[in-house]
Formats: C-alpha cells, structure tokens, sequence
C-alpha cells in the first residue's frame, strides 16, 4: 500500500503521542487493508490531533483529507435514539410503551417495550443477515422500512423480550418509526430540526437516496466472491434508523461528546440512557445503554457500513474525544484493532476491549 502520508490541519510538528500516533497510524492501516483513514484526538487544554492518512480513492492516488463526507453506519443509531428520547422528555414516547403501540404487526409487540429496542435486547431477527449478502446485486435498490420488517418478521423471535442482548438493526428501524409516528414528521426531517440543527452540524445529514455530497472518500468493500469494489454510491435505504446517515470528523467530534453528556435530553433521561447491560455480541467487556456503546470508559458508537467504518467516542475521566473515519469495512476487525491502536496510544490507561469473538 503506498500513498501513507500524513496530511494535517497545520505545519506544527507534533510531540509526544501525537508523534506516536503519525508513526503507528500507516502501519496498522497497511495490516488493516485500509485505503485512507481520518483520525482526530481533543482533549480539552491540549491541542487537538487531526490528521488525513493514505488516500481517499485507489484509482486516482487522491489524498484523504480531515473536511471529507463519509458514511457513517451505526453511528445512525445514536441519533435515532436520541430522537426517541427526546421525544420521552415531550411526553410523547413511553420508555416502557410497547412497540404495538406505534407499529402494528410485530411479533411479540404487546410485550417488546421501546426501551429493549434501544437496548437490543427485543429478541427479534436481525433483517441484515438476509440484506447485506444480496446488496452486491442489488446496490441501488431502494429499500421501504416495511420491507426490512417483512424480512425480520418472516423469522421466529431469537429469545423472549428482555432475556438477552443481540445486536441488531431491525430495533433501531422500529425506533425510527416511533420518531416519525410520535412526532408526525419524517425521520429525517426530525433529526435535521431537532438534532443536527440545534447541535450545528451542518454537514451530518440522514441520505434520502444513494447520493453523497462532496468532497467525499470512496468507499470500498468486499463481495461474497472476495473481490473489493467501489461501494461508494451504493444505497444506503437498508439503514433506515440504524445506518444509514453521513457526516465529517468535525461533526462527530462535537456529536460525540454532546452525546456522552446529555445535552440533548434532561438529566433523568440521560440516566436511564445510561443503564449499561454487559454486551457479548458487541466485544468482551462491552457493555450497551440506550442507542450507545460502553467501552472500558469511552461512550459514543461505532459503524459499519459497505465502504466504510467510523469509530465516535468520548472518556469523560479525561474529557477526551476519539473519531476515527476510514473508507473500507473489507476487515471490519481488522479496524477493530487498528482503534484499539490509536487508544492505546491516547490513553494507555482506559485501553480499547477486546474484539467481538
């Protein structure tokens, strides 16, 4: 892999671990197999740590650049779940309502509350097992809501409600239509006029077709067969409410944080967000709250999608912020340890868990 250069926000020289970071960084990519990555560490009184890494797209040998629009994947889900809250704080939403009362034709809704599909833990088939396999073929078709639901349904509920934690896409698109029943808008309407608007994120939006705006990373990813391609442009409709909006290093440092900090939702709501609840599925030692992870300290999320991978996190302890955007998911573990990298360099003392098994 060439093209490994590190492109900053100023000429200043780095010291200390960012000295680190710009020496480690080329190298865990080259094991990852990532094109290009954007990493940025703040903390506050220090100066920030922002840098571009390789390139933005393999054909033309384009730099990465830290001002570029990516797709985000589960990082969705921290927004639609703070739409739900919000909505709890309204007194629109009940954490404790069942799913019946907003989506009709559930298995299990009278008794699957809006609070275990935030926390994962609603025992309903994941529709992306079916989905993600079948997107090579079909990457521009465009998914209704009704149609992942379908998919989900057609399958028996995994555990009763409540029983166990499974990580899982069909919850966070249930959710994003209680937003759009409770609030009477479309889901990206509400998180364009209640979230990124009020927080200033002026370039994170959730996609209503297979556009991204510019200047963006390509994006790669592997097919069933084993070749990489250029998923770019793919349509990200699948991720209704669980994956499919975009945004910036910039964006998420600030989402990240005001995330972790409640911001958004009264303090009570913020508590019962923070009910952490060990998660297998998610890595060894992570724990899962409301529409975000717990990891050894950091809170935030990270995703997954064709073509890319973005990990948002924030460690109150040290009022530190982590993003790290790259453009492939080919070795989503492989990202995995190329994070873990990052943090053991920024704060060898909360240390990134463990891989998913």
């Amino acid at each position: 892999m060439t093209g490994l250069v590190g492109c900053g926000e100023s000429g200043v020289q780095p010291a200390g671990s960012d000295v680190q970071l710009t020496e480690t960084i080329p190298k865990a990519m080259a094991q990852a197999a990532i094109p290009g990555a954007i990493v940025g560490v703040w903390q506050d009184d220090a100066a920030p740590y922002v840098q571009a890494f390789g390139v933005r797209d393999t054909a033309t040998g384009d730099p990465m650049a830290p001002d570029l629009f990516m797709r985000v994947g589960s990082v969705t889900k921290t927004f639609t779940t703070t739409a739900v809250l919000q909505l709890v704080d309204q007194g629109k939403v009940g954490l404790d309502d069942s799913i019946a009362r907003y989506v009709p034709g559930v298995p299990n809704g009278d008794t699957i509350t809006i609070r275990q599909l935030a926390a994962m833990r609603s025992g309903l088939p994941d529709f992306t097992d079916v989905v993600i396999p079948a997107l090579p073929s079909q990457p521009q078709r465009q998914w209704t809501p009704q149609e992942l639901l379908e998919i989900s349904f057609s399958h028996p509920p995994l555990f009763a409600p409540g029983a166990e934690f499974d990580y899982c896409n069909t919850n966070t698109t249930l959710l994003g239509l209680v937003v759009e029943k409770a609030s009477g808008q479309q889901l990206d309407a509400y998180i364009a006029e209640h979230i990124t608007r009020p927080e200033n994120l002026g370039h994170t939006s959730v996609p209503t077709s297979a556009a991204i705006p510019s200047p963006h990373a390509q994006g790669y990813t592997k097919t069933p067969d084993g070749a990489t391609v250029d998923a770019t442009d793919w349509n990200p409709s699948w991720g209704f409410g669980a994956g499919n909006m975009i945004s910036t290093l910039d964006d998420l440092r600030v989402w990240a944080r005001d995330l972790a900090e409640g911001t958004l939702l009264s303090p009570a709501t913020q508590r019962e967000r923070e009910q952490f609840q060990l998660a297998p599925s998610e890595g060894t030692g992570s724990l899962y709250g409301l529409g975000v992870e717990y990891q050894n300290g950091w809170i935030g999320h990270n995703g997954n999608i064709a073509g890319y991978q973005t990990y948002a996190y924030y460690l109150p302890p040290e009022s530190k912020t982590v993003v790290v955007m790259v453009n492939s998911n080919v070795d989503p573990l492989g990202v995995w340890d190329f994070f873990t990298e990052i943090v053991r360099i920024v704060s060898p003392d909360h240390p990134w868990p463990a891989p998913p098994s």
